[in-house]
């Protein structure tokens, strides 16, 4: 059971809390690349709490900073973005990318102190089309985590962001939660109508997955397994990844290199980030197979439909389907069975589960079971990590050595290797295909 004060340290993450320190040692993923054109419109970001602004300024560089103006505090967001810097209309005062100010067009030249000026701005950079921020107090930036997503070119990367009300912690525990696949997603499916070379047909024939949970270098591991005939056994490997990221078992394990981030916006708003190689076999690579009557696991829906961005500051990759109108379920697709859940789609599914309930879930009604070993693990890691940071200065993991991320996969197979479940996945792991890591692991 986790207390009142233990489920606040966990959740709550603006400025100055304990799991919001702790989230300023690692570089952030806050917008797509794409989102920011040169010389283009400000763009407003929430991250951690705070109100911030991005832009691309003229020679492409990328400015994350306080909306603030230092001067009066009129809103950046209202600036005019040109000549390498962002200019506040209110007195013309400029600042580039850095937080600079470089002008003071309203004060006389022998009054002129724009030395003494500075915005509050945070390093940026980019990698595989995301703008990644470092919202961190030290003077150096870390390394940008040894993800194997980030070792592939650039146009070999899938992004894809989504936008979810609720607290991340939710966001997170739904990912690390395999045993809800055969319910929400699957519950309409029958087991005979699965054929038994496919990799759902051990995930519907037995829906109450036994667990290995574990520390692991980059957080918390946990492998799903149920027997596949006499001799085999169906495992679904998967990772909780210091500060919020996933990595879920919807892939074969050999090829499925991504990572997938579920980063606070505020306490209760969370921006979705997923990171896919291309050729790797997943779940959105594969024809979707369709059972009985047609109907395929999770519905129908692969896709997921956009309201327009606006420029709030809330206001960037939100689904059509939310809670104002109840996710789109369909109670006659959900009464007749068509759908279990009557919603349609496999992360609109998830999303309207975690989002259910409310911005920030109060884990005092909770009644955890065995197969929710890994979210107590993992809140418990996140927790420690938290306060060690606090009390003793101990940098949690892989804030320092970015290295450690690298030994992380997930996904699913079958194997008939009677070893023990953490050689098993090493074995998986060493014969797995591996991109080649490119030099630039360093926040240039």
């Amino acid at each position: 059971m986790t207390t009142a004060t233990e489920g606040r340290e966990l959740t709550e993450v603006g400025p100055g809390t304990v799991m919001g320190e702790l989230m300023r040692q690692y570089w952030i993923p806050a917008a797509q690349s794409s989102e920011l054109a040169r010389d283009g419109a400000p763009v407003r970001l929430m991250l951690l709490g705070e109100k911030l602004i991005a832009f691309r300024d003229s020679a492409g560089r990328v400015g994350v900073m306080d909306h603030r103006c230092p001067h009066r505090c009129a809103s950046l967001f209202l600036g005019r973005n040109e000549e390498g810097g962002i200019r506040c209309i209110y007195h013309g005062w400029k600042f580039d990318v850095a937080g600079n100010c470089v002008d003071m067009a309203s004060v006389p030249p022998h009054q002129d102190f724009k030395h003494k000026v500075k915005a509050k701005a945070y390093p940026a950079v980019e990698r595989a089309g995301v703008v990644w921020v470092y919202m961190g107090s030290s003077a150096k930036a870390p390394p940008l985590p040894a993800f194997e997503i980030l070792d592939v070119p650039d146009d070999e990367v899938s992004v894809t962001f989504i936008q979810r009300e609720c607290n991340y912690l939710q966001a997170i525990e739904g990912e690390i939660d395999t045993s809800h696949f055969g319910f929400l997603h699957a519950g309409h499916v029958d087991p005979d109508d699965v054929p038994e070379d496919d990799p759902v047909h051990h995930t519907i024939t037995n829906r109450a997955p036994e667990y290995h949970i574990t520390d692991a270098a980059w957080g918390t591991q946990y492998a799903a397994y149920r027997a596949a005939g006499p001799d085999s056994t169906y495992w679904r490997f998967a990772n909780f990844l210091f500060p919020f990221w996933s990595q879920a078992p919807n892939g074969e394990f050999g090829s499925h290199v991504h990572a997938r981030a579920w980063v606070p916006l505020d306490d209760g708003h969370t921006m979705f980030c997923f990171l896919r190689w291309k050729p790797g076999i997943s779940a959105l690579t594969q024809p979707q197979p369709a059972f009985k009557d047609g109907r395929p696991i999770g519905g129908t829906g692969r896709s997921n439909k956009f309201l327009p961005n606006t420029t709030d500051w809330l206001g960037r990759w939100r689904l059509v389907a939310n809670a104002s109108n109840d996710w789109g379920i369909d109670r006659a697709a959900q009464q007749s069975n068509a759908i279990y859940s009557g919603i349609d789609g496999i992360h609109l599914q998830d999303q309207a589960i975690t989002e259910s309930m409310g911005p920030v879930t109060d884990h005092a009604w909770e009644h955890l079971a065995p197969s929710d070993q890994m979210i107590t693990r993992t809140r418990r890691r996140l927790l420690m990590a938290a306060r060690a940071l606090r009390d003793k200065g101990v940098m949690p993991p892989g804030a320092e050595d970015a290295e450690v991320f690298r030994g992380a996969r997930s996904g699913y197979f079958v194997s008939d290797d009677k070893s023990s479940w953490q050689e098993i996945y090493a074995r998986q792991l060493a014969e797995a295909v591996h991109p080649s890591p490119t030099p630039l692991r360093a926040a240039e």
